[in-house]
């Protein structure tokens, strides 16, 4: 699969996790940084699970304006299946929110599909802890070969991003969508 799984940093200071399957079908990570670096690896994917906010509340013309709508039509969806979600317009997450809209856009401008994914949601639906040892284990569990390596947090939720793109592509993971978004999750198993 042509799948790039990315948990993106809301700065070029901080470290930008990747995740993609290679020739063996073995999750390869790197670390990156800089936009240069994500788009230069994106060009080898045709479609992107990246976790962070790629759009604005409906209602809300950018980040700058406070108008009081800070929720997408989804993340309530999803505030109400009990998964907890940060609104992409307050404190940091606007950062974070305005980077990713930004290589959105130009991930687009290659033909890519961009879809918005988030790891803390695959743990809680794939009913794992966030720790990383029992990580590890559900991915081994899911018939998946990691690299042998010490991974960091950027690392393991780039490869939650990946694998939440496969099973989307395997019809096991759904699209919830509202009037200004949508997002992948996993089905409940």
């Amino acid at each position: 699969m042509n799948i790039l799984g990315i948990d993106l940093a809301g700065s070029e200071k901080r470290p930008t996790g990747i995740a993609y399957l290679d020739n063996q079908n073995k999750i390869k990570t790197k670390i990156l940084y800089l936009n240069e670096e994500i788009l230069s690896i994106a060009r080898s994917f045709s479609e992107i699970f990246i976790d962070a906010p790629i759009s604005l509340p409906h209602g809300r013309k950018s980040l700058e304006e406070n108008n009081g709508i800070h929720f997408r039509e989804f993340e309530i969806k999803i505030r109400k299946l009990g998964i907890k979600v940060l609104p992409s317009t307050l404190g940091p997450m606007r950062m974070l929110t305005k980077r990713a809209m930004y290589l959105k856009d130009l991930f687009e401008k290659q033909n890519k599909k961009v879809y918005e994914v988030f790891p803390a949601g695959f743990y809680r639906i794939m009913n794992t802890p966030k720790k990383m040892e029992d990580i590890v284990k559900l991915y081994d569990d899911l018939g998946y070969q990691l690299e042998d390596k010490i991974y960091i947090q950027d690392e393991i939720d780039a490869i939650a991003c990946l694998i939440t793109g496969i099973m989307f592509k395997q019809n096991k993971a759904f699209l919830i969508e509202g009037i200004d978004g949508s997002i992948v999750l996993p089905k409940n198993f």
